[in-house]
């Protein structure tokens, strides 16, 4: 049986050899000169060239590799990011205008971030977060607005932070808690040297066969208190608290009146009677 921390350790060492072997295949893809994107960039503009295209995606895979290492502390998988991060550059590459006079990677940046951000936002919690644009601002400046304060200051008040965010001290509290507070796994093991999940731990609210037992032989005997207490009632009030409390539809006062020939009144102080008289029987079984 492989331990939980020789699974992390085969992980993490399955995940640095992939990235490397990533990295050493992208490196073989030379950058381009600015008159080569240029090039590149018209031809699939204008023909809708395939090969262009891909030329064009290819030669900038370090670069949205550089962006995805910048996003490592937020806990996704390097090569999740890079993942995310390619497809943000395949979109750039078919909206690039070599017209506006800015270089593929100035103009992709945005988009390789927007898609990396918007996937750490989907995979933080299973709650959806960075729904609002004071979440979405406060969770990647939150971090970086606090170190500068500490440096500056040398501490980082609530106040401050929240200032310097453009939010308000109590949505900073709140979206600070949903950033910290991340998802936890059931699975998980409890301790690393340990089998032991924390779906172990949680307690079985399922009652056992005594348990069943007790609440079956209690249900039994508050029936045969009710129909012993039934019995204290006349024919007129047992008819009253039928329908209008054992009854799939409960009947009116007025209906009942109607039916007994009585007032309505009088079978309101007809069931409040017969209630009285149950309290009476059964309060001390319920004691």
């Amino acid at each position: 049986m492989i331990s939980a921390r020789e699974q992390s350790a085969r992980s993490s060492s399955f995940t640095e050899g992939s990235l490397s072997f990533y990295l050493n295949q992208i490196d073989q893809y030379p950058l381009l000169t600015p008159e080569e994107e240029r090039l590149l960039a018209d031809r699939w503009n204008q023909q809708k060239d395939a090969r262009a295209s891909r030329r064009l995606v290819l030669s900038n895979l370090r670069f949205v590799v550089k962006i995805a290492f910048e996003y490592r502390s937020y806990g996704a998988r390097v090569l999740d990011l890079i993942q995310e991060g390619n497809l943000g550059l395949l979109v750039a590459v078919q909206r690039f205008d070599p017209e506006r006079g800015v270089r593929l990677t100035t103009y992709a940046v945005w988009w390789i971030r927007a898609y990396i951000q918007e996937y750490i936002r989907r995979s933080w919690s299973m709650v959806r977060f960075g729904t609002t644009r004071a979440e979405q601002r406060c969770f990647y400046r939150l971090r970086r607005e606090r170190q500068r304060l500490e440096r500056v200051n040398g501490t980082a008040e609530p106040e401050m932070l929240a200032k310097a965010l453009g939010i308000r001290p109590e949505e900073l509290e709140a979206i600070e808690t949903r950033i910290t507070r991340r998802d936890l796994s059931l699975d998980e093991p409890v301790y690393f040297d340990t089998e032991e999940t924390r779906a172990d731990r949680i307690a079985d609210d399922v009652p056992g066969p005594e348990g069943v037992f007790a609440e079956q032989e209690r249900t039994e005997q508050a029936q045969r208190s009710v129909r012993e207490a039934l019995e204290v009632l006349d024919s007129r009030e047992r008819f009253i608290l039928s329908h209008r409390y054992m009854s799939d539809r409960t009947s009116t006062l007025k209906e009942l009146g109607t039916l007994l020939g009585v007032s309505r009144e009088r079978v309101r102080q007809l069931e409040a009677r017969a209630l009285e008289k149950l309290r009476e029987k059964l309060t001390p079984v319920l004691h």
